[in-house]
């Protein structure tokens, strides 16, 4: 079985500060905006550099304007201290995510780890994520041979998703993971 983690999830990036009041504009990495972006919730901080405050921002407020998430957090007064927060990353703890009632659909840090088999049982390799790319979700394989290949999460190529028995079996097509 998968080992269930605790670490960070990114759930939003600062993109800037808006007005001057401290407000900042987020760019939305998650499914659940309406879940992680409300007024109370208290959100993590990944900074670029090490030591910078502060490690969390207690949500006052969040809406939307004109297509984009501005929130507003307790430990941002200004314009100034929005500005600093330019770049860090909003995080939610994995522990902290609701269940996901259907089981074809899984959280991307529940699928991370996991071996990937072909249909014959052959190991192909290890799971290293999934990317969200505007066409739809893709796994990224690290292969037995050292190599990354992309392969597109759909039924008919990842034909199961066992993350509680540690693994993926993979059907590719012809040619989606030989040497280019």
């Amino acid at each position: 079985m998968a080992e269930q983690q605790t670490s960070p999830l990114v759930v939003g990036r600062v993109a800037k500060p808006h007005g001057v009041h401290g407000e900042l504009v987020v760019e939305v990495r998650t499914d659940s905006p309406e879940r992680r972006f409300v007024a109370g919730a208290v959100l993590g901080v990944l900074w670029k550099s090490p030591g910078t405050r502060p490690e969390s921002l207690e949500l006052t407020a969040a809406r939307w304007h004109a297509g984009r998430l501005l929130v507003k957090a307790t430990e941002v007064r200004g314009r100034e201290e929005a500005e600093r927060l330019r770049g860090a990353l909003l995080t939610v703890r994995s522990d902290e995510l609701e269940g996901i009632d259907d089981p074809d659909e899984f959280h991307d840090h529940e699928l991370e780890g996991l071996r990937a088999f072909d249909p014959s049982g052959d190991e192909l390799g290890t799971l290293l994520g999934v990317l969200h790319a505007p066409g739809g979700e893709l796994l990224r394989l690290s292969l037995a041979d050292g190599r990354e290949a992309l392969v597109p999460f759909v039924a008919d190529i990842v034909v199961e998703v066992a993350p509680e028995d540690g693994f993926v079996t993979v059907d590719p097509p012809e040619g989606l993971l030989d040497l280019s």
